[in-house]
């Protein structure tokens, strides 16, 4: 996969190599590809592929998605197009192979703006850290916290014995107004999300769960689907990167902290999530139940992992078997004289 330029690589039955073509989008990448006989088609999972795979899934052929990681392990030489695509065709016929659910553009429009909020939201960050990095140069300390920034900074621009000079103050009212674009474009975009999270059936069953809200809801349903690519709850959590990374040898297992591998962003959401219903279940929660015992038996990163884990599990089983009902579970096992909105 490129921008201009493809690689085909086929292979017969027997997996010997019967097509090797290179072809250019403008012109015939996607008359050759409508024209080909019905067949199995791998891509590594990059930019336009699942816009490829859709298409080429409207010609009547089978298109898959790896993950260029596990793609990686069958290069047999060094690296260029024509080798790139023989070892994507070798991936795709392996039985143990991880594919990438394929996206519709409906799930692709909504993760964008997903995408694009979470940009501002490290911009926001990232001005809000200058200003008051600026701002303690001159002596003025302002709290770790964004809310602190917008209630100090009107008296700190008219406070005329603070000892700022007029250019840092010209400076510094330029900033804040950019800080406050940006929490502009972050509250429409998330007004965006809510309104897409209202008139999806899915995104409003994930909701049910205990610390997720529509921005996660929402976030899941776009990345996942239905969840068919997995067999289990298990394996959702797993790929979300929320057990432990494990070493293995010579009988002796390790387990360490979760890693950076799988989806970030999701992975954020549901373990922040997780943190708010711990914070809320210290006082709240029957002493007996799970999350009361897990708390008291664990750090609370690790609790929130573990609930974490816990929440992805039950995500799969409201997507993969497209259950209606609120998991009995978390909401009266855990807390059941409160009444949490998500």
């Amino acid at each position: 996969m490129a921008k201009e330029v493809f690689q085909i690589h086929g292979v017969d039955a027997y997996g010997k190599a019967v097509l090797r073509k290179q072809l250019r989008r403008s012109s015939k990448m996607a008359k050759f590809l409508a024209n080909l006989e019905h067949c199995l088609i791998g891509m590594e999972a990059c930019g336009s592929s699942h816009h490829w795979a859709r298409k080429l899934g409207e010609f009547g052929h089978t298109v898959k998605l790896m993950s260029p990681q596990f793609v990686k392990p069958y290069l047999k030489t060094n690296k260029h197009d024509m080798v790139d695509a023989e070892e994507i065709c070798e991936a795709v016929n392996r039985p143990n192979m991880r594919f990438v659910p394929i996206k519709n553009v409906e799930q692709q429009a909504i993760l964008s703006i997903h995408r694009a909020r979470q940009g501002f939201v490290k911009a926001r960050t990232a001005q809000a850290n200058q200003m008051r990095g600026l701002l303690s140069e001159f002596g003025i300390v302002i709290p770790p916290d964004i809310r602190s920034i917008h209630k100090r900074m009107p008296d700190i621009l008219e406070d005329a014995e603070n000892g700022l000079p007029g250019t840092l103050r010209k400076l510094l009212e330029r900033l804040n107004d950019h800080l406050k674009e940006l929490d502009r474009q972050v509250e429409e975009l998330e007004l965006q999300i809510k309104l897409w999270h209202k008139e999806n059936e899915a995104s409003q069953r994930l909701e049910t769960i205990l610390g997720i809200g529509p921005i996660t809801a929402s976030a899941i349903v776009a990345t996942v689907g239905n969840a068919a690519e997995f067999k289990n709850g298990r394996q959702l959590a797993a790929w979300l990167v929320l057990v432990p990374k494990q070493h293995f040898s010579g009988g002796k297992q390790i387990l360490l902290g979760i890693s950076k591998r799988g989806d970030t962003y999701l992975r954020t959401l549901l373990i922040h999530g997780a943190r708010a219903v711990i914070r809320f279940a210290e006082n709240k929660a029957e002493p007996e139940s799970w999350l009361r015992k897990l708390i008291t038996r664990c750090k609370k990163n690790i609790s929130a992992v573990a609930l974490a884990n816990k929440n992805a599990r039950i995500i799969w089983a409201l997507l993969a078997r497209d259950t209606k009902s609120t998991p009995i579970t978390l909401r009266q096992r855990m807390l059941p004289k409160c009444d949490w909105g998500g």
